[in-house]
């Protein structure tokens, strides 16, 4: 590798280190600050941060695989997400900033739980175990997407990237808490966005134009230009059911602990037009520039049969970028999915330290070791996921359907002014996450799991209001 990439990997990712660390200088030794930043972030701090939450690993690593196995079809997912996260947001945004005002709201569990009084506790415990187990999943396919990113250009061992990026997450998150998390985030969406331009743009000139690009699509099968690749299964209903589908994954954004969290630490609820103009323009572009930087590392790339899709768009910087443009791109997937798996982290250490112990909710120092056991338990399911088969398109879609459904139709039905009562609520967790387990586990696809999973929620309350009517709402 060229000794300008490595240098200006490491330069920017210092730089991107740095602008989390900076936040020390706003930090107060307090959980509510480690955890929710004190809740003063500017409307455009906050919607940078959530798409680089968002999207990271995810993003870089898993959805430019699946775009350059399936082609033109990943559209529909970019398209279903970004619509189901905006209607999620008319019924979340606004009001979860409102609730969190309560001080005694410090995490997404509590806020589940929560009923105008005394929280229900086994709602919370609950909740807080759900969290720990799906967003440990979570964060290790960040931890397995930094380690492929490394791979794919240093030829560095997987278990050694997946281990560096643990090592700078602590970092991230004894500097500053979720506020380090945030400000990194902000700073790496503004050079990722402009990264994944160019390499779009480099592509293109590669390949000899947009017309070229077609012809050579068109080659890679009869397929990869079709708008479904799957038209016959589920009696000719499958283009339907995998929009639909990732429509309600969209949704199920209401269900994610560590992107609802960052609305919790937006400075004023007022400010939510600013935040969804700034964070679905960003969301937008960056989705797009991801599908096409999928389908031309397709047709530029030279691999065999072997190849690991993941790995397309750390080999597609190298092959096209000159080296210096390689060790930002580098530093940028790598700084991202450290800092989002830094997010994780921090709802994890939040659901074990208020919802699982709550008797440590205060204890600052037991909120930093929390943090060192959950990052070592996320690296550990990593790299077992790595020496498997498990990718991270599948890992980060699994564990966001389970607490998509299991939390999802819940909040909603809170932030709307409704009081399910404990069992309901328990009902609507448990049934929720373990009927999309087990779907999964007899085969479901993604996205269609997401459909009855997020369906049945609901069902339960409006079931669950006919069986105790009397306790619709719960006494203070």
């Amino acid at each position: 590798m060229h000794i300008t990439t490595v240098v200006t990997f490491v330069v920017f990712l210092a730089l991107f280190a740095i602008i989390g660390l900076a936040s020390v200088v706003r930090k107060k030794k307090t959980t509510a600050d480690y955890l929710l930043a004190g809740q003063d972030v500017k409307p455009w701090l906050v919607a940078l941060a959530a798409v680089a939450t968002c999207n990271s690993g995810f993003m870089f690593t898993g959805m430019i695989g699946i775009t350059y196995k399936i082609g033109l079809s990943s559209l529909w997912i970019a398209i279903g997400w970004v619509f189901g996260d905006f209607i999620a947001s008319i019924f979340s945004f606004r009001h979860i900033r409102k609730f969190s005002e309560n001080k005694e709201i410090q995490t997404y569990s509590s806020l589940l739980s929560y009923r105008g009084g005394a929280p229900l506790k086994p709602v919370r415990l609950v909740a807080g175990i759900v969290t720990f187990v799906f967003l440990s999943i979570y964060a290790a396919a960040q931890f397995a997407a930094s380690g492929k990113a490394l791979l794919g250009t240093f030829d560095i061992p997987v278990w050694i990237g997946t281990i560096a990026g643990a090592v700078l997450v602590l970092g991230y998150c004894f500097a500053g808490g979720i506020r380090a998390t945030i400000w990194s985030n902000a700073a790496q969406s503004i050079v990722m966005i402009v990264v994944m331009a160019l390499l779009v743009g480099f592509g293109f000139e590669k390949v000899g134009g947009w017309g070229e690009a077609m012809t050579q699509w068109k080659a890679v099968s009869p397929t990869y230009l079709s708008w479904f690749s799957d038209v016959d299964s589920y009696g000719g209903l499958a283009p339907l059911l995998f929009v639909l589908g990732w429509f309600f994954a969209g949704f199920g954004t209401v269900g994610q602990p560590h992107i609802m969290v960052g609305y919790m630490t937006m400075d004023n609820g007022d400010n939510i037009g600013k935040v969804r103009a700034y964070y679905y323009s960003w969301y937008t572009a960056f989705y797009g520039a991801t599908i096409l930087v999928g389908m031309l590392a397709r047709i530029i790339l030279e691999v065999d049969g072997s190849f690991d899709a993941e790995l397309a768009l750390p080999k597609m910087a190298t092959q096209l970028f000159p080296n210096f443009l390689v060790g930002v791109l580098l530093a940028g997937i790598f700084a991202a999915t450290i800092s989002t798996a830094d997010s994780l982290v921090i709802s994890c250490t939040g659901a074990l330290t208020n919802d699982i112990f709550p008797k440590l909710k205060f204890n600052y120092i037991a909120s930093k070791i929390t943090t060192i056991l959950v990052t070592a338990f996320g690296v550990g399911v990593a790299l077992f996921s790595l020496y498997g088969e498990t990718n991270v398109f599948d890992m980060v879609v699994y564990a966001w359907a389970v607490m998509a459904t299991g939390f999802g139709p819940l909040l909603t039905l809170v932030l709307l002014g409704k009081k399910p009562n404990q069992i309901v609520s328990l009902v609507m967790i448990l049934f929720g996450a373990g009927f999309t387990v087990a779907l999964s586990k007899f085969g479901v696809p993604e996205p269609e799991y997401f459909i009855p999973g997020l369906s049945s929620g609901f069902a339960i309350y409006y079931i669950g209001t006919l069986i105790f009517p009397e306790t619709k709402a719960v006494k203070k």
